[in-house]
């Protein structure tokens, strides 16, 4: 499978490690039941049962089709591109099930990615284990945009992104991150404030909106337990923290780490052996 129940920090179920998967409806059918026909692609007007048809498209590693290019014509499939720092080849361009627009699927060369073509089940492009990751166009930079000498002018007349964006994705640090709020809409909670999750003690790094799910989300660096990221999340860099520390979590999922008491404090100072 693919995680233990637990997606971007979220526990919708329990399961041993690596042993979860999410699908569609669609996608299933009852243990032990006549299961549909479909026909099999590339099997002429051959019908076979469903799961069939599922394990020919697995054997076959079919993948969903990519457009050629990205709407603004500078990014192609089969590129060599750069995100952040990280150098990589365009396998997938188009539409993803996790998040709305346009997305660039890529096959890193040098450095970890996050998986390996597939996400939530669903195949994209393949590539090998942990060197795959999706990121926006704007976020990537080619030769084409490095050597460019007018960056303010836009893409094309198809775009209104100016290139300027892509090209401080190459050349300003490409580990910056995504600006975050400096409290939650409820005030609540604030950047670098200690909070609990799930009875896990962390720090807040991010506050924000993010791309795989609606809302305001926050991301928090854990601090005594194991977490899912490094604070970037299908190739969006929200925060920085050390590997496996990250996660994020709604609002109404965190609570305040309790703080200590000033005679608390000084009862510590008084006990600690000079």
């Amino acid at each position: 499978g693919m995680h233990d129940g637990s997606v971007m920090g979220i526990p919708y179920f329990n399961c041993a490690a690596a042993k979860g998967i999410f699908a569609q409806p669609a996608q299933l059918f009852p243990s032990g039941a006549t299961t549909p026909e479909a026909s099999v692609p590339g099997a002429g007007n051959t019908v076979v049962p469903m799961a069939a048809a599922i394990l020919a498209a697995e054997q076959r590693h079919v993948t969903l089709p990519s457009k050629k290019q990205t709407s603004d014509g500078f990014i192609s499939t089969g590129q060599e591109v750069e995100w952040v720092g990280k150098k990589g080849i365009v396998r997938y361009i188009g539409d993803v099930k996790f998040a709305p627009g346009e997305w660039v699927g890529l096959e890193l060369t040098e450095g970890k990615g996050v998986h390996d073509g597939s996400v939530m089940g669903i195949s994209y492009f393949d590539c090998k284990a942990a060197k795959g990751v999706f990121a926006p166009a704007q976020l990537l930079a080619n030769d084409m945009l490095l050597d460019s000498a007018t960056v303010a002018a836009p893409v094309s007349a198809k775009s209104s992104v100016p290139r300027v964006v892509a090209v401080r994705a190459a050349e300003d640090q490409r580990h910056a991150t995504f600006p975050s709020k400096e409290r939650t809409v409820d005030s609540s909670f604030s950047l670098g404030q200690q909070v609990e999750w799930s009875g896990k003690k962390g720090i807040v790094r991010y506050i924000g909106d993010v791309s795989f799910a609606a809302g305001e989300w926050v991301g928090l660096e854990l601090t005594d337990a194991k977490g899912m990221h490094d604070g970037s999340v299908m190739g969006i860099p929200y925060f920085e923290c050390p590997v496996a520390k990250g996660v994020f979590a709604l609002p109404a999922q965190l609570s305040a780490a309790p703080t200590a008491t000033k005679e608390a404090f000084e009862h510590d100072r008084v006990m600690t052996p000079v």
